[in-house]
């Protein structure tokens, strides 16, 4: 065994352990990304439901701006395929900024992919199924993330991560990282015994002292239970997030969600209905099943250090040659 965690593709990009986190809008913002590149990972800015040109340009100047930033370490951006549709000036502002990994997510087009790949700019996006893997394989990407039903905020619920790995690898000959329920020394050597290049990690990050989030939604996310997490379209519905339907969003459970996730039909008929859920919802908290493994709001370094260390000894222990 190595005495360093790594991968191949992890390698490739001089990273210290085999973590990207996720980017998350709303948390994932310069600070967080600086702070997981300087612990060894490969940090994302990333822009999600609100995300806009103002916001990444704020981001990247709190990137330059954080404690640890390093401009010759590696960084990401990631947005949503459906918001760089709405505002083109998006994806022009990410991909001008030549980040080393662009990630463009809940879409089925791939005219972004040249763009970014003639930027010198490696490309990534999340797949749930191994049909999209090859159709995205097939149109240039560079990084696929094998994305599991278990993980926090949106993405599609019907695959467990493990299976859905598996089957990503046995149809691609790419890199693949493991997204869904990565929160843990356990898990991250779970995924990287089964062949993944890396893990995607988001709700394990989300509660650092670095992230975007605020206060109250930290305190959220340490409190929760790993069976206080439910899929629901209601958040979407009230904010007037033209997500597709198929891809629900995973948050802390709460009376908002446990009175409206079944009820979205009724939210979308009525306008005057849906004003009054959207004043009285308390904000969304994104997490996936993983957030029962957070018990304290810590610093990004102290999270992957344990993850790195934890997962090494465990693959140590494992294998054959110790």
């Amino acid at each position: 065994m190595t005495d360093r965690l790594a991968t191949a593709w992890s390698s490739s990009l001089r990273l210290g352990l085999p973590i990207v986190n996720a980017p998350m809008g709303g948390v994932a913002g310069g600070r967080l990304a600086a702070a997981v590149s300087a612990a060894g990972g490969l940090g994302m800015i990333g822009m999600g439901s609100s995300g806009s040109t103002a916001a990444l340009r704020a981001q990247l100047d709190a990137h330059r701006a954080a404690p640890g930033f390093d401009a010759a370490l590696p960084f990401g951006i990631g947005v949503v395929d459906w918001k760089i549709r709405e505002h083109p000036d998006l994806l022009d502002l990410a991909v001008d900024t030549r980040p080393t990994l662009l990630s463009v997510s809940f879409g089925d087009r791939f005219d972004w992919v040249d763009r970014a790949r003639d930027a010198g700019i490696r490309t990534a996006t999340q797949v749930y199924a191994p049909e999209q893997a090859r159709v995205a394989g097939d149109a240039g990407v560079d990084v696929l993330v094998a994305r599991g039903a278990d993980g926090g905020g949106h993405g599609d619920p019907t695959g467990a991560l493990l299976p859905l790995l598996d089957a990503v690898l046995e149809v691609v000959d790419l890199p693949v990282l493991a997204a869904g329920g990565v929160a843990s020394p356990r898990s991250l050597a779970a995924v990287l015994a089964a062949g993944a290049a890396g893990a995607w990690i988001g709700t394990a990050l989300s509660a650092t002292v670095e992230s975007l989030a605020p206060a109250e939604a930290k305190d959220t996310l340490v409190a929760a239970r790993a069976d206080e997490t439910v899929l629901t379209r209601a958040y979407d519905v009230i904010e007037g997030w033209p997500w597709p339907a198929r891809f629900l969003n995973r948050v802390v459970r709460n009376g908002f969600t446990d009175r409206w996730t079944d009820g979205v039909d009724a939210l979308e008929a009525d306008d005057a209905l849906r004003a009054d859920a959207a004043a009285a919802a308390p904000p969304a908290v994104d997490a996936g099943v993983g957030v029962g493994r957070i018990d304290s709001v810590e610093p990004v370094a102290a999270i992957l250090a344990r993850l790195g260390v934890g997962a090494m000894q465990l693959l140590r222990d494992a294998s054959p040659d110790r």
